[in-house]
């Protein structure tokens, strides 16, 4: 089989994988409906920061959305290996480099397309229920993009790690703490903190939201679209580290 059906194939048992474990499912649908909710919740409340942006408001439960775009990405590889069908998988598929390959590309485009509609819903909803000229307004493009690109790599990430904890609660826990740590701990670097407070998904999406919470001592001093690409440089070489460890070891 060339390598091009195999990948189509392994991205096929893929998909059907994703719609029928119901973990990842109901994961999945909450990642989506968050961000619409938290702007429905900050407009109707009137809780928006007066130094906020309507872009930012919106968008208020956006990190928590993305901690779950994590999760779901961990729980693609590691609910194979709770349940014991990785075998399966890698029987039917031998290539692992395939198989993690077409994990990857389902998650990230998965968590992309859904940011991506589910993040302008709820920036559309923030901006018709917020009162006129109050609030700055963000500038919403190209930085939906870039949110939605966010949502992808934490996807990745998580995939990654599941990889190399391959045990659901442990990597769920490793994951969150990945996206959340590097803010908490980079004041403490000193003249380094620029590079570990944005070294998470979270920290690059704060940016891109445009919200005032996104300062520089809590998510690096990085501007949003090179803070992003940190991430994903990061985030690729945790899942090519993944990657060679996967396939030296047992199923």
């Amino acid at each position: 089989m060339t390598t091009p059906a195999l990948g189509s194939q392994a991205l096929a048992y893929e998909w059907i994988k994703f719609r029928s474990v119901r973990s990842t499912v109901w994961t999945t649908v909450a990642t989506a409906v968050l961000p619409v909710l938290g702007a429905v919740f900050v407009a109707t409340t009137g809780s928006l920061q007066s130094d906020d942006t309507v872009l930012g408001g919106s968008l208020t439960l956006s990190v928590v959305a993305q901690m779950l775009a994590a999760v779901v990405g961990a729980l693609v590889v590691t609910g194979e290996y709770n349940s014991g069908t990785i075998r399966t998988t890698f029987a039917a598929v031998p290539s692992r480099t395939a198989v993690l390959a077409a994990k990857a590309a389902l998650v990230a485009g998965v968590m992309y397309v859904l940011a991506l509609a589910s993040c302008t819903a709820a920036y559309l909803v923030g901006d018709a229920l917020l009162p006129d000229g109050r609030y700055a307004q963000g500038e919403p493009l190209p930085a939906l993009f870039g949110i939605a690109a966010s949502f992808a790599v934490a996807a990745v990430l998580g995939l990654a790690v599941g990889t190399l904890v391959r045990h659901s609660a442990g990597a769920v826990t490793t994951v969150i703490g990945l996206l959340l740590l590097p803010s908490l701990f980079g004041p403490l670097f000193g003249d380094a903190e620029r590079w570990i407070a944005g070294l998470s998904p979270t920290a690059a999406l704060e940016k891109l939201t445009q919200t005032s919470d996104a300062a520089a001592d809590t998510v690096g001093s990085l501007g949003p679209w090179p803070s992003l690409l940190l991430v994903t440089a990061c985030t690729t070489a945790l899942a090519l580290g993944a990657l060679v460890l996967l396939r030296r070891r047992d199923a």
